[in-house]
């Protein structure tokens, strides 16, 4: 995780690493090298921009509530 992410977070890093794993899941593997690279790549894009969207909410808004059941 960046220092970026952690410092201006409220979502913890269990809980993205969770999200990483359940997106990972979600999403057909493959063989090539190359691919998973991109994979990597990707599911560390949605996870900045799902920790830039939990750290502009208020920690207890139903917003958050709804994100934080998706992780569960």
């Amino acid at each position: 995780m960046s220092s970026r992410r952690s410092s201006r977070s409220s979502v913890s890093e269990e809980e993205i690493n969770e999200l990483i794993s359940k997106l990972q899941s979600l999403l057909p593997n493959s063989r090539r090298r190359g691919a998973n690279q991109s994979l990597h790549r990707e599911v560390d894009d949605l996870s900045d921009r799902l920790s830039d969207l939990m750290a502009g909410m208020d920690h207890n808004s139903p917003g958050a509530e709804i994100i934080r059941s998706l992780l569960r």
